[in-house]
């Protein structure tokens, strides 16, 4: 069995690819994603929507044996059944969560914004205005005490396009929360830097022993979960 074949991008292979793609159990080892295709990876990382473009994550792209043995420490003692999902994938992304968002953050977002040719008409207004309705939000969820919550939520809005994206490319994925994310925190000094690791997605091409593969896809009926009015 064969990894997804790439797509044109047009609404309906969109829509083709979110049927066809599935969470792959076990990778062929011996195969690499090509250095075209990792940039492309990389790519869709970085250009994920994120509300107010507060972009709150990072992302640890491992593609070495030892990076990938690494993240695989995560998946000691209870999670070894995810150990091969790590160690045998081309490569594997750990996607953490900014645990707090501080003016020097929110001024350098605005800072790449501005060197990206985003406030053309009237720089120093635009700057203020897209900084007053990012503080707006930000500050919101500071005093509602939920912002990890928040910044959760836009890193997995980050991992539901990072999915479809990647198998539009032909790659396979497996998106992993059976890790031990206290020791990825540890392994990778994330909250020193503001961070905490939320999932693991494994990135490669299926073994042709991959059972899942064979399986129908099941969701719920359209009608169950779909309310028109």
């Amino acid at each position: 069995m064969t990894a997804l074949a790439p797509l044109v991008r047009t609404g309906d292979a969109i829509v083709e690819t979110a049927k066809a793609r599935y969470t792959t159990k076990s990778y062929d080892a011996s195969r690499r994603i090509p250095e075209a295709d990792l940039q492309a990876v990389r790519d869709l990382l970085r250009f994920s929507p994120s509300s107010t473009n507060a972009q709150p994550w990072h992302f640890i792209l491992a593609g070495t044996p030892e990076g990938k043995e690494r993240v695989a420490k995560s998946t000691a003692g209870g999670f070894g059944f995810n150990r091969s999902k790590v160690i045998d994938a081309s490569h594997v992304v750990v996607f953490a969560a900014r645990t707090s968002i501080e003016e020097d953050y929110l001024q350098h977002i605005l800072d790449v914004e501005d060197a990206d040719g985003r406030f053309v008409a009237d720089p120093a207004a635009l700057r203020e205005q897209m900084h007053g309705a990012r503080s707006m939000f930000v500050n919101m969820h500071k005093e509602a005490g939920d912002l990890d919550a928040w910044s959760q939520a836009q890193t997995y809005l980050n991992i539901g396009q990072f999915m479809l994206g990647v198998a539009a490319l032909g790659i396979d994925a497996t998106p992993m929360e059976g890790v031990d994310l206290d020791l990825l925190d540890e392994e990778f000094g994330l909250h020193e830097k503001g961070f905490r690791a939320l999932v693991v997605v494994s990135l490669g091409y299926r073994a042709e022993d991959d059972f899942n593969a064979a399986l129908p896809k099941s969701r719920l009926p359209e009608t169950e979960v779909i309310t028109e009015i």
